[in-house]
């Protein structure tokens, strides 16, 4: 049974085979997690990610984890920016980037998840977490035994105590 769990803290520095990038499009490094993964992976990380030729949004790529020596691999998400998409369609691309990080996990036995596109492209914590948990959940039921651990990682502690809130709902 797969145990879903969330983490406060820097997601860099967190043990998990897999971890998420809340990615740009380009993949080439950008602020907030995107940047913090870049800076601690190091410049191998660069030169990876420009052999993938960029990404859509909602979908996922996945690299090496470099230097980040917790992570065995990266896996890249592009997120939607909230304000450009109704609610229903960045809830599709949102949900499109965790299937597609479960997707890549599997044959690893745990991943961290940050809280995708809730810092700079504006998506609500609230409704993120929740359309993170119902993907998550579903995936689980079509691909059960895969994963021993999901986290959700948040670095904030607003945001986790809204993870925490919505893990106990679910």
């Amino acid at each position: 049974m797969t145990t879903i769990a969330a983490y406060q803290g820097d997601i860099t520095r967190f043990p998990a085979d897999v971890i998420v990038n809340a990615a740009n499009s380009s993949l080439l490094g950008g602020g907030g997690v995107d940047g913090a993964i870049h800076r601690a992976a190091g410049p191998d990380l660069l030169a990876a990610c420009r052999l993938l030729g960029g990404a859509d949004t909602g979908e996922a790529r996945m690299t090496d984890a470099f230097n980040i020596r917790t992570a065995q691999k990266i896996v890249h998400a592009v997120g939607p920016v909230y304000r450009n998409y109704s609610p229903e369609n960045a809830a599709e691309l949102l949900a499109s980037c965790y299937r597609n990080s479960l997707d890549l996990a599997k044959g690893y036995r745990s991943i961290a998840f940050p809280a995708i596109s809730t810092g700079v492209y504006g998506y609500p914590i609230r409704d993120a977490t929740k359309v993170a948990l119902a993907t998550i959940t579903t995936w689980l039921a079509e691909n059960p035994a895969i994963l021993d651990t999901i986290t959700l990682v948040a670095f904030s502690g607003t945001d986790f105590d809204t993870i925490t809130d919505s893990l106990r709902a679910s």
